[in-house]
């Protein structure tokens, strides 16, 4: 094996801007989310953030799948087999499923890095996005720009070290630096032949999951692709820098991350109030839908009360229609949850609220979510 830099953490000054995010951030991470969103709501918006980074993480690496093109294929053809720049953006959506799935009981070991990268690639073809190992580490030496990854022999040992490393115990006011250090290196090693971007934002989702945010996993949504996909030029130019090895450039690396999260936690955690949620986003984005006949008047006024209440019943349809039968209320009600419009709050139960995913809505929400500078449009 070369005699390659060890990874290793770097201490900020105590002046400094990084330890004041530093500070924040784990301010942040302590504070269980509470505000006047309905989690089932919010839970529906987190699925479809989760839908907006798969498309950003492809992005950044030359797929150039359109929100909306990729909004439009998941509403007209939900389970038939796509093209491949599709497929790409499907596997990152299943994987960050997989990792928020798994991870509170799955340990940060090789086996887990190895799972992620082969969910990142499956069924694509090796001569675009795809890897004729998967799962498996690169075979051969590879050059990516200007930066020439450690040699194929050693890249085993060091995925070791990395490893090892992240599984340390160290104190909690520095995990987000260890994270953030983390995806460097992970990119710095390029593990693999192909899937290296996308499998290294992955791998760091799954470490913020797993050591920052802890029990209130749940109720953040934050991918660190938010961070790196608003600008590839800054990103590419950020890990090239920290290449060097140096604390100064590392530090700088690690302000870069930290500070993009911070304002990403930041502005997401504003759809837990749930005036602005509501008046700005969700019924904007139903009036929409009306106007441009994606849904009845009969579904609209249905909505826009489910949306008023968060949670509506039988009873409050019936309230909004007061000459038509429980039937046809019934019916009604069965037919937008047929068409994704509402969604039962379990399995058997009679209370609904409002669905935004993979339905006629979805169009006209992320069209108010990029208005108010949640996500940017391409």
């Amino acid at each position: 094996m070369q005699n390659y830099l060890s990874v290793k953490l770097v201490i900020p000054s105590f002046e400094s801007n990084l330890t004041d995010l530093v500070v924040d951030l784990d301010r942040l991470r302590t504070i269980r989310l509470e505000g006047t969103t309905h989690s089932s709501i919010f839970f529906e918006l987190k699925n479809l953030f989760h839908t907006l980074e798969s498309i950003g993480s492809a992005r950044i690496e030359g797929n150039h799948t359109t929100i909306i093109q990729y909004i439009e294929e998941k509403i007209t053809n939900p389970s038939e087999k796509k093209e491949e720049n599709i497929e790409e953006i499907v596997n990152i959506e299943k994987a960050m499923q997989f990792i928020e799935e798994n991870i509170a009981e799955t340990p940060i070991s090789l086996s887990f890095i190895r799972e992620l990268h082969q969910r990142t690639v499956a069924s694509l073809s090796p001569q675009k996005e795809g890897d004729k190992n998967p799962g498996a580490f690169r075979l051969g030496d590879v050059s990516v720009g200007k930066h020439h990854p450690p040699n194929a022999g050693d890249v085993p040992s060091l995925m070791r070290e990395l490893t090892d490393w992240i599984n340390e115990d160290n104190k909690p006011k520095y995990d987000l630096l260890k994270i953030a250090i983390a995806h460097h290196r992970f990119e710095w090693i390029h593990p693999f032949s192909n899937g290296n971007g996308r499998t290294g934002r992955l791998f760091t989702y799954a470490l913020l999951m797993k050591k920052v945010f802890g029990e209130c996993r749940s109720y953040r949504i934050v991918n660190p692709v938010a961070v790196f996909c608003s600008n590839r030029a800054r990103y590419y130019e950020m890990l090239a820098q920290a290449d060097d090895g140096t604390d100064e450039s590392m530090l700088n690396w690690c302000e870069y991350v930290l500070e993009g999260l911070k304002n990403e936690i930041t502005k997401i955690d504003r759809l837990l109030d749930y005036s602005f949620l509501k008046k700005e986003i969700l019924i904007p984005a139903v009036k929409i839908a009306f106007k441009n006949q994606f849904i009845t008047k009969e579904e609209s006024l249905v909505l826009e009360s489910a949306i008023e209440k968060q949670v509506i019943q039988n009873a409050d349809v019936s309230n909004l229609f007061p000459g038509k039968s429980s039937t046809t209320i019934s019916r009604l009600i069965t037919e937008m949850k047929g068409k994704k419009l509402l969604e039962g709050e379990t399995e058997t139960s009679r209370k609904y609220h409002i669905r935004i995913r993979d339905n006629s809505l979805l169009r006209s929400t992320i069209e108010q979510l990029g208005r108010h500078g949640f996500i940017s449009f391409d």
